[in-house]
């Protein structure tokens, strides 16, 4: 099975397109409003609504209010959550949808907390002092080789460039890979040119 692409952070609908004619497999809308790449629900629901039915929407979010999920669910199409903060595993599978959990990985041990979750998936991503992903730095992919042996699929996060993915999913061998910043002119605006690089790196590996 081919490793899938997701392209997070998308803000706008000429994004999303690009991306999605650049082949992505997934689109991450950011309901976080201390991101730069934060977009309101009116705007998740345009973007939403303007890709083809082929790429999944996913929803991610940081500590949110399960109304706030609920909505988000129910307008705007959403195929994943996504879950970056502190949310336990209740939280993460309440909505009867899939859920991905993100770990900040910072060592070996730090993956333990991975057996705390019933997710359907592990979203794993360079652990930053300063914030909560987009750090644009990669991790120690050895840790999550390390990290299937939970057995669930890994969506490798974290730093992740046209020049590096292919090194990437040769050794990772992951479910899919996320990109936020490494695809980008500027936080929150894609570069059509770096999506299609990415990808085709990402088809080419």
């Amino acid at each position: 099975m081919k490793t899938q692409v997701k392209i997070c952070g998308v803000t706008n609908v000429a994004d999303a397109l690009a991306a999605a004619a650049a082949g992505a497999d997934m689109i991450g809308l950011m309901f976080y409003e201390q991101s730069p790449r934060h977009i309101t629900l009116a705007t998740a629901v345009e973007i939403s609504r303007a890709l083809p039915p082929f790429v999944l929407r996913v929803g991610v979010f940081v500590n949110p209010d399960e109304a706030l999920v609920a909505r988000a669910l129910g307008e705007c199409g959403l195929s994943l959550l996504q879950f970056h903060g502190d949310e336990d595993s209740d939280f993460c599978t309440q909505f009867g949808l899939m859920s991905l959990k993100a770990l900040r990985v910072r060592d070996a041990e730090s993956l333990n907390q991975l057996e705390q979750f019933h997710t359907d998936a592990f979203l794993l991503d360079a652990y930053s002092k300063s914030g909560l992903g987009g750090t644009g730095e990669p991790f120690n992919w050895e840790l999550a080789v390390a990290a299937r042996r939970f057995g669930k699929p890994i969506f490798l996060a974290g730093g992740l460039t046209p020049e590096n993915v292919a090194a990437a999913v040769q050794q990772v061998q992951p479910f899919a890979v996320d990109v936020s910043s490494g695809v980008e002119s500027a936080p929150g605006k894609k570069d059509a040119a770096k999506m299609r690089a990415f990808i085709q790196a990402v088809r080419g590996a």
